[in-house]
């Protein structure tokens, strides 16, 4: 079965960084015409499954990330969201095609990580949000943050800044 890739985000590396294609919808922009802050967040979530794959057992199968990150977890562990950072520097006007999200790995802890983003206006190339998400690996049913593994660490690697 083919994909649109016009509806499902369609990852691509560029200089260290993953190039992810969210789409903007008519009902993420508010009463002044721009992309509202609370859709932001989740065009956020959009760009990190489409970089790193949807959580182990969510969903059916699809296109593969670009990095097996999230998907590739052992049972019972889930990805968690610790704190998200976000700083709007100019509106994210709405455009009835895909706003472009960089995507980047930043610091790299014993257990936690974070993601970085820049979403840019999919036509003039403005950065319009920049933002970061810090994550940690959770035992689901201990409740306890797991190390990261050497092997997670590798695969993080190469989009690290």
């Amino acid at each position: 079965m083919q994909v649109d890739p016009g509806v499902q985000p369609e990852p691509r590396p560029s200089g260290g960084r993953i190039e992810v294609l969210v789409p903007m919808r008519w009902g993420d922009m508010d009463a002044y015409g721009h992309i509202n802050n609370v859709q932001i967040v989740r065009m956020l979530e959009e760009a990190r499954i489409g970089a790193f794959g949807p959580p182990r057992g969510a969903g059916l199968p699809g296109i593969e990330p670009h990095v097996s990150l999230f998907n590739d977890v052992p049972e019972g562990t889930m990805a968690l969201v610790v704190d998200h950072k976000i700083r709007y520097v100019r509106t994210l006007e709405y455009r009835n095609i895909p706003a472009v999200v960089q995507v980047w790995i930043g610091a790299v802890k014993g257990a936690s990580f974070d993601i970085h983003y820049l979403i840019q206006d999919p036509v003039t190339g403005e950065d319009c949000v920049k933002a970061s998400s810090h994550l940690a690996f959770v035992d689901e049913a201990t409740g306890r943050v797991q190390r990261l593994t050497p092997e997670q660490k590798e695969r993080m690697a190469p989009y690290r800044h």
